[in-house]
Parts: C-alpha cells; structure tokens; sequence
C-alpha cells in the first residue's frame, strides 16, 4: 500500500507564462548537483528521504490525476565529491538515482572523477541514459561520446508527445579532469546543438530540451546562439537556483544536493501549437516535508555498509605518520609533506600550501595497515582541492599569515609542497619570514605561481586573506574551482589504490592508471615505496579487493571474521593512545615518534608500503618551540 502524501510547503513560483487553461500537456522534474543522502542540519535540509516524498507527491497525488506521467531529468554530478563516496566509488548513489525515476541524466564533471571505467560501471547499474553529445571519445568510434554516453534520446510522454533531448558538456570542467582517455574531441556545445537538434525535430521531436552540466553564462551562451530551437535548457554543475528567459529558451538550474527542485508544466501555446508555454515552480527541501520511509530504510542500508567498509585496511605505512595537533601546528610533518606532494603532483603545481587544520588526526599512525576509517578521521572536510594562480608576494603573505599566531596551536599554520622557508618566531606577526624558496629558487614576488591548496583558503579562510580568488573580491585567478575539485580522502583513496599489486580494482582504468603511476612515481622522490614481500600478510589484515566490493553493497552487512579482528584491535589501540597520551601529559613524559620499519621487519603481500618522510621544509630559526 502507498504511503499517504502529504502536499509539500515551500513551494514558490519561479516564472508563469500566464497559460494555466486545463491540465498541462507536459509534467517535468528537473534537479541537479546531488552528492549526499542524508539530510544536512541547516534549512533546507535536503536529504534523499525527503526528496523523494516529493517525487511521490508530484506523481501519484490526487491534484494530478489523469495528468500525463511526470518525466524527470537530472543535470548531472552524483557519484562524486562526497565522504561516501570516498568509500563506495559512487555505488551508494544509483540506487537512489533510480528510485527518484529519473529518466535521463547529463554526464557531469565529478561522475567520472573515478574514472571512465568505473562510470560505464555506474551507468550500467542506471535504469536510465546518461547524455553528453559534444565530448567525443574516438577509440570508441566515430560520433561515440565519453563513456559510450548517448548524444541525444527519444522519449515518448504517456499522452504521446515526443520528447527530444541532447546532452551537453563545457570544456572548461574537461580540461580539470586528469583521468581522462587521450585523444577526446571537444565540440562546440551551440555547434553540436545546431547539428543535432534539427535531426531531433526530424525524428518527431515536438519539445526539444537540452540537459546540459556547464556553467551559467555557458547556457545562457548556449541560448542566445541558438535561436530559441531549444525550448528549454537544464543546467547543472552551479549549486544554486536561477532561471532566466533567452530568446524564447527557458534556462534553469535547480540548487543542489536534493535541498531544491524544479516542477514544470508545458502546455502548448493556443496560437502555435508547435511553441510552448512553461510554467515553473521551484520547491525547497525543508524539515516540514516528511520522509519518505522506504528510502530512509534504503539509506541506513547503504550507510551500513560504509559502516563496514570504513573498517578495511586501504594502505601499509612502514613510518609513523605523526598527525598530533602538536606536530602538525607547530613544525614541519611526514604525513603534511607526503599528503602536499600528493596534491601538487596530482594536479601538476608548482607548489602546495595547506592549513595543519586540515590534518585531524591527533595521533601517530603507527607503522602497520591504513584503514579506510584512518582516512576519513585524518581527512573529514568536503572542500575540495583547488587550484589557483598566485603571485609570489600572495604566496609570501600566506606564509606570513601561516606562522602569525605561532606559538599558539593555530590550523593555519601551513604544511607545503616544493617550498621551503625559515620564519623567526621571535619578530613581530607580519614579519616574520625570514626566506622562503618554491623550487630551491627564491620566490619571484611578481611571478604568477600555480599553488594547489584546499578550497577553504581560497576562500581566505584562517586568514588566508591574500589567497582569496577573483570572485571572492581577492587577487588569485581560479584555475581549478571547488566544483572542479576532489577531496583528499578520495585522493588519498586513489592513491593508495595505485600502490595495489594484489585484488586490484577491477574498474581501474587505463586512463587513471597513467595518471596515478605518474604520481606516485614522484611523489616516491620524498617519499619511498617499500616492495611487499613473498610472505603472507599478518592475520586479521586480509585486504578485500575492491573488484568483490563493487558489488552493490550486497552482504557487506555480514562483517568477515577478520574485519571483527581489525575493529576490535583499532578499539584497543583508541583506548591505548587516549589512556598515553593522559599519562605522558600527568606526567610530564615527553612522547617521540619512533623510527620507520626497515625492509625484512614487517610482511605484507598486497600493497606496496609507503615511508613518508621529514625534509627540512619548515625551519624556525628564532622564537622558542612550546614544551
């Protein structure tokens, strides 16, 4: 028996044509940009739940009865950037994708941030078509997008009305993605359009919509040229609500991350039956709406089983990876370095800074198996990485800015990547930086620096004022955005994946193992790759292969003896650490990082082993270090 629906609130009326005479010819959903399934704490709350409470309300409520069916488009990004995702590689999102009805979606940047392979796996598990008919991939065959996505399909309403739709792509995302075949053809997204639509009417196409994954000003671009053969344009990869009318194109985003959707209903117009008429109503997805019971069922599973996987081990350190506030916030760090090097390298930089509050760890990992859990405690925040030019002087007050509150235990103090520099703690805040290097070369104060960072500074966050961007009133062009990037954990996910010689990702491509070997391979300069051994690994720290976790959560409810292992030993060594940590403060005992694992002292088989490593990078050369 169908669940009662109750009429929504928050609904507003974002545009009217002015014709509401009968039922509508078309009933259209339209969202975009969804990355988390459960609700967030401030309004609107969003969550799937709730969203599909929606999604019911609009298909089955008496309001509608005898109405065509609603057809529902999605504008692309799901299966990535998210914490579960860091884990499922986007299998804990089409499941959701599918039970919302979603008949069509456009390819988005971040669905294919694991890879092409592991999208076509992705896509596979959709009971929909994924379109994008301007991102060509010629080793598939002439004419065949990105990841065998459709350029355009057919669909036909329940009344009979043919609806045409094309997918469109910018190259601006494109040019941010490293994983990427080689050899894609871009095409002009008005171009393509003006090619494809015209086939589109030629097949019986009456309304003509185009769901496309570009930025605003793209999509209005894409209207004014041209001239109003597309009826109307659904945008996504922006994360807020607009809508504007181009000639006779309707533009619309709908928000993001089920906290928003869109409504429409199309009626012909009396005068031109071939013209359409678009009403259009925006819902926010707040607290007030119920939620919707067999999704919340359908969430606790699918989080359940992140439950699990959080327990896995991902990664071998052979060093001890000092993540305490006291090191991290006060002097250079292995894991700071090696996690620097790693972004820098992933996205080609010339150098890194990033905030020690990134790192929340507060403890030594010691040497032994990285959990997945590990990752995510060490690595929790969801701004992404980010890209920018900076100046050199930029780069300079942001390391001035990085040791201003020294020697206070203050996130901002800075972990780098190809730079080095000497601060005297004993001189006045703002005057502070003694010599700072990026390449074994003196900053060019007016040289323009391409520096990876995390999105959180670019906003000028812990003061971080002068790496502020552009379109945050500073200095700093944004070469890759926060909706471009990735988050560390699933960086470091990658990584990690990369350094794999046994139960390999079945979905690892060809295109990312290029790009990962290619990091890894400098990043092991600093910081070496220890070879597994012939002997087995240590009980209880079996490794699953993500080729046997692809499947859809299916039984990774049922915990393997060894993970009850893993869990209960990480329980212990919780308690452990808390219970030293106390003692060593009560008693006054300094605690030391002991020394890295050499090869022959420790056996592992599936992975090579990582040794991050100190490189005098942060030197104080006056002021004194707290005791």
């Amino acid at each position: 028996m169908r669940e009662k629906i109750e009429p929504p609130p928050n609904e507003s009326e974002t545009y009217s044509s002015g014709n509401s005479n009968g039922p509508p010819d078309l009933r259209l959903v339209h969202y975009n940009d969804v990355y988390h399934i459960d609700a967030s704490s401030a309004e609107p709350v969003g969550g799937a739940a709730r969203f599909i409470t929606l999604m019911e309300h609009y298909r089955h409520d008496d309001q509608f009865k005898g109405q065509s069916d609603l057809i529902t488009l999605f504008s692309g990004d799901a299966f990535n950037p998210s914490l579960e995702s860091s884990i499922t590689k986007g299998t804990h999102m089409h499941p959701i994708l599918n039970n919302i009805g979603t008949n069509a979606a456009a390819l988005g940047n971040h669905d294919l941030d694991f890879g092409v392979r592991q999208f076509r796996y992705l896509a596979s598990k959709c009971k929909f078509p994924w379109l994008v008919a301007n991102i060509l991939d010629p080793a598939l065959g002439e004419d065949v997008p990105i990841g065998n996505c459709k350029r355009t399909h057919m669909i036909t309403s329940s009344n009979g009305i043919k609806i045409g739709l094309i997918g469109l792509g910018e190259r601006e995302w494109l040019e941010t993605i490293n994983s990427l075949p080689p050899n894609l053809i871009y095409k002009s997204a008005s171009e393509t359009a003006k090619e494809l639509v015209p086939k589109l009417r030629e097949d019986g196409a009456e309304i003509v919509i185009a769901i496309t994954h570009m930025r605003e000003p793209n999509d209005n671009k894409l209207a004014e040229q041209t001239d109003g053969i597309i009826d109307i344009i659904l945008g996504g990869h922006d994360h807020y609500y607009s809508h504007s009318l181009i000639k006779g194109t309707h533009v619309l985003r709908s928000g993001t991350d089920f906290k928003q959707l869109s409504y429409l209903e199309a009626r012909r117009r009396p005068d031109d039956p071939k013209r359409w008429d678009v009403n259009i109503t925006r819902r926010d997805v707040t607290s007030a709406i119920p939620k919707h019971e067999a999704t919340v069922k359908l969430v606790e599973k699918l989080t359940s089983s992140l439950n699990a996987t959080l327990q896995k081990p991902v990664g071998y350190t052979a060093a001890p990876l000092d993540a305490r506030f006291r090191t991290v916030r006060l002097k250079e760090s292995n894991i700071g370095n090696f996690v620097c090097d790693i972004m820098r390298h992933y996205y080609s930089g010339d150098c890194c800074i990033m905030a020690s509050g990134t790192i929340r760890g507060d403890q030594v990992y010691v040497p032994g198996p990285l959990l997945m859990k590990d990752i995510m405690n060490c690595f929790p925040f969801e701004d992404p990485v980010v890209v920018i030019k900076a100046s050199g002087k930029n780069i300079w007050l942001a390391l001035e800015n990085s040791v201003s509150q020294f020697p206070a235990l203050e996130g901002r103090f800075p972990q780098v990547s190809n730079i080095t520099f000497s601060f005297d703690a004993s001189k006045p805040t703002g005057e502070r930086i003694v010599s700072a290097n990026i390449g074994g070369e003196p900053i060019d104060m007016e040289r323009k620096y391409v520096l990876v960072t995390r999105g959180y500074m670019g906003r000028g966050k812990d003061g971080y004022d002068s790496l502020l961007i552009e379109s945050e009133g500073g200095e700093c062009e944004e070469v890759v955005s926060e909706e471009n990037g990735i988050l560390i954990s699933m960086m470091l996910r990658q990584y990690f994946l990369s350094l794999r010689v046994m139960g390999k990702w079945k979905n690892w491509g060809a295109a990312i193992n290029r790009h990962w070997d290619n990091v890894s391979s400098k990043v092991s300069t600093s910081h070496p790759h220890i070879a597994p051994g012939d002997q087995r690994s240590p009980v209880g720290m079996r490794e699953e292969s993500d080729a046997e976790s692809d499947n859809d959560g299916e039984g990774e409810g049922d915990r393997h003896e060894a993970e009850h292992e893993v869990e209960d030993i990480d329980k212990e060594l919780q308690i452990m650490r808390r219970v030293v940590r106390k003692w060593s403060r009560v008693a006054g005992v300094h605690c030391r990082v002991g020394d890295e694992l050499k090869e022959g002292e420790f056996e592992i088989d599936w992975t090579k082993a990582i040794a991050p490593r100190i490189e005098g990078r942060i030197v104080m050369v006056g002021g004194e270090m707290p005791k």
